[in-house]
Order: structure tokens, then sequence, then C-alpha cells
């Protein structure tokens, strides 16, 4: 007997009725954003500027010009939306020849143009948006989704944070309602509504993919991080939650191409509204500081503190006249709960710090030789980022030799590790001078040093009484990685 006859007929029937059903079935499974969209809509605003943007500096927090790994791929909306434009066209809106190269990539004129979205807070007209949208900005324009447009008033921006406050004349206003990020879960449905490309009031919607993400240079922000669709045009308009609650502003990308690539960040609600109300009230925010260098706990480490698991952030240096130094904290601290929240990594620990206002009394749980302390420090605030990254930059100590590093004899413990026989002095010290300038660091053993071999603190001194100003040598240093000869002038 012929199955063909059978099983093919078969086949057919089966294929089309999973054809038909599975979109039913996987529909199921997924959440209607209808009535969220329908009902929240009108909350959402597009904003519009007129001014002038400086591109020679990069937005706060924006390592596209610093050193960071993530420099040649992290970028600003407003970053893309400039670069966009200009890729496609470098004339300038105003008609005029245009300058350099170099002088349009460093300013770019824009008229009404740079298209950004926000969202109504109150029914009187206050809008929060992000900082780099309206920045520089001669005027803003906010248009409503009713088609009202109206030109704010701008109450306050913190660039630190993102967040800027405005104010329209108006009343009667939709204003969105305020959720909570703090109870988000990792694989919850969220949704975006912005202008991306001045698309008005397009919605895009996917799933929270981490919280209390740190981003480089903005250690103060635990950014809600999702795989919601965010382009230039989204930043400053809302994340929702399925309740219809706005739980984030949409900020920043994580991008190799300068587009979408399915990484979004935006500033929790709570931090947001904070820092509007700061704003309004003070016309600045105030964030806490407790003046400290900080690392993360590696499983080595927490071995050797006596850890069962490796959490908290240690602490590798304190500034000199901040808070902690006025306190009992110690370097070598781990530090594991800050005024009731947990330090998970070394990056939760700044979010839970500025959220605490200056000249308040803060309870931090520290390990320390094993054993949990409680302390007491009174928080002072956060200072400038200049001011701060003076303060963090330890000065280089004065050394009295030709070279401008102390030494030590070798430990027993790195002279095996590195397969020395009682050979070469360990650098204790770098301060100013050739040795810092060709790259020694603290750590490295010195063996030899203008072809004279160094065994001991003598042979140092001795080949130190040896060389010349303005000679030339070579130095052997020992490494972990590996021997390296390393040439210095002596000055």
């Amino acid at each position: 007997m012929n199955t063909d006859v059978l099983v093919k007929p078969f086949a057919r029937f089966a294929a089309l009725l999973c054809a038909l059903c599975w979109p039913l079935i996987g529909a199921a499974d997924l959440p209607d954003f209808t009535e969220l969209v329908e009902q929240n809509h009108m909350s959402v605003v597009n904003i519009s500027t007129t001014g002038e943007v400086d591109r020679s500096q990069s937005a706060p927090g924006d390592p596209l010009q610093d050193d960071s790994p993530f420099g040649e791929f992290f970028r600003k909306f407003l970053e893309e939306q400039q670069n966009g434009q200009q890729e496609q066209n470098f004339q300038p809106h105003n008609g005029q020849q245009p300058g350099s190269q170099k002088e349009q990539q460093q300013r770019v004129q824009f008229d009404s143009d740079s298209l950004g979205s926000g969202f109504i807070v109150s029914s009187d007209g206050f809008i929060l948006t992000n900082n780099h949208v309206i920045e520089g900005a001669e005027e803003i324009v906010v248009r409503l989704s009713d088609r009202r447009q109206f030109v704010a008033e701008l109450i306050g921006r913190d660039p630190r944070s993102d967040v800027a406050v405005l104010k329209i004349d108006a009343t009667g206003l939709p204003a969105a309602r305020i959720g909570k990020s703090s109870e988000l879960a990792v694989g919850e449905w969220v949704l975006a509504i912005g202008s991306p490309f001045g698309f008005d009031f397009s919605v895009t919607a996917g799933i929270v993919s981490a919280t209390g993400r740190s981003l480089p240079r903005e250690n103060y922000v635990p950014f809600i991080q999702t795989d919601v669709a965010i382009n230039p045009g989204n930043s400053g308009g809302p994340l929702f939650n399925l309740a219809g609650e706005v739980v984030g502003i949409n900020s920043q990308i994580y991008s190799r191409t300068g587009g979408f690539m399915g990484l979004s960040f935006s500033i929790p609600i709570e931090m947001a509204i904070d820092i509007a109300d700061q704003l309004k009230e003070d016309g600045k925010v105030s964030r806490g500081w407790l003046g400290v260098i900080i690392q993360e706990v590696t499983r080595d480490l927490a071995e050797s503190f006596s850890m069962d698991v490796a959490h908290g952030a240690l602490i590798s240096r304190i500034l000199p006249d901040s808070p902690a130094a006025n306190s009992d904290l110690q370097v070598g601290d781990i530090i594991v709960a800050f005024n009731g929240g947990y330090v998970d990594k070394s990056s939760s620990l700044p979010p839970l710090v500025g959220r605490v206002r200056a000249g308040v009394d803060a309870s931090v749980e520290v390990i320390r030789e094993g054993k949990r302390e409680t302390l007491t420090v009174h928080i002072g605030e956060l200072p400038a980022e200049n001011a701060l990254a003076s303060a963090s930059k330890p000065k280089a100590p004065t050394v009295n030799n030709k070279l401008g590093i102390d030494v030590a004899p070798v430990p027993e413990e790195i002279g095996e590790a590195l397969q020395l026989d009682n050979e070469g002095v360990v650098v204790a010290k770098v301060g100013e001078g050739p040795a810092a300038m060709a790259g020694i660091r603290i750590g490295d053993v010195i063996t030899m040093i203008d072809n004279a071999k160094i065994n001991s603190i003598e042979d140092f001194k001795s080949a130190m009484d040896s060389v010349e100003s303005g000679a030339s040598i070579a130095v052997l240093v020992q490494r972990e990685q590996g021997p390296i000869f390393l040439a210095m002038t002596i000055q």
C-alpha cells in the first residue's frame, strides 16, 4: 500500500492548521499595549530648540572624546542626531558657505530642528526632559499631542544626571502618572513614547534588561537598561511600565553604529523627580559625598578578607579633607551597606551616597579584619566635577634621587612569584622624574641599571652615584608579564 496517499494530505492539513493557529497562540502570550498608549500618549511632548550647540566638548557623562574603552561606541542622543544630520548634509542651515571641516565638526548651527521628547509631570505645565536635549538652546519650543505649541521656560538643569525641568504657561494638562523604578524586575515589559527622527509620538516596546547599571563617568545614576528601541529624538521621553506609570526617562544608548542596537538606558524616575524638586526649590542639586576611592571586591580578595561571597566596595584611598577622612573609615575597609542600602558591587555605592542630602549622618556597614562594624559618617556635599577630579588625583611624592623613586628590599613572596634569586629592589614610591616619565610603577622590581646588576639597596645607591646628569640609561624591570627594559634620561 502506498502510504504517501495517506501521509501527504495529512501533513498538508497539519501544516495549514499550525499556520492558522500559531499567530493566535503567540499573540496570547504578548501584552496588548493599545489601551496603555491611548491613556498615556497625551502626557508626552515634542521638544525643539533654536540656538547653537558646541560640539567641541562632549555632552556630560558622554565619553566621546575620552580614553574610555566605551568612547568609540557610546553616544548621547543629541550627538547621534547631529552626526546623522551632518553626515547627510554639511551645508549650514543659514545658507552661508560652509567653513572648514574641523569647524563644522566642532560647531553645528541649527534652527528649530533639534528634536527631543519630554513628558508632563503636573497639570500646571511642569515638564521633564534630558539636559542634553535643551543644553545651549536660546529658545525651547514644546509641542503637545493636540498640536498646541508653547515657548518653555527653563526652570533648571542638572548635567550630572542629564535631567532638565521646563515650564509652559498652561493649565489643565494631562500629567503622566509616576511609578516606582525600584519595583521593576528584569524581564518585565516596558514601553517608550517619543519622537525618534522627528516622527512624533512613536511607540516602541521591549523588556527590562538590567537595573542599577553604572555607565562610564556617570557613577551617580543607577540606569535602567532595556532593549526598547530608542533612537535620536527619543531623548527625554518617558519609559512606561504596563500599569501606564512612568518609571524612567530615556537618556542614552550604547551603539557601534550611532543607531539603536538593543542597549538603551533610562534614568530612574525616583531620582529624576528628586532632582526636579531640588531644581524647582533651590535651583541646584545637592548630592551626598563620602570621599573615598573604591574598587571591586574580586573572589580572591573576598577570600583574603574571610568573606564567603564577593561583594561590597573596597576602600583603596580616602581623600583628604573629606567626610570619610573625618570619620572612622579606614583604607582596606569593605563597605557592604550604606544607610540601609545593600552594596553588591563597587558601582552600587555612589548612587546610594548621592541620594543622601549633605549635612546628615549616615550609617556605613563595613567588613574590617573579617568582622562587621557599623560606623557613622557625617555626609558632605559632592564637589564640582573639576574639584573632585583634582582631589581624586594623588599628588606625586617628592623623592630625592636621580630617578625619582624610592626602593625597598624585594619581599619573599614577590621574589618567588617572579622567580628571582635574591635579585633586585622593589619600587615602593614613584615621584616626579625620569622613572615616572619612562613608565616605572610601584611594585616593579629593578634588577639592572645601566648594565650594572642590582641585588640590594646598596647596589641601587651605588648606581645612582655613578650615573651622570644628561646620560641616557637602560633600566631592566621585572614584572608579572615578564622582564622589560625602560629607557631613561637622567635630568
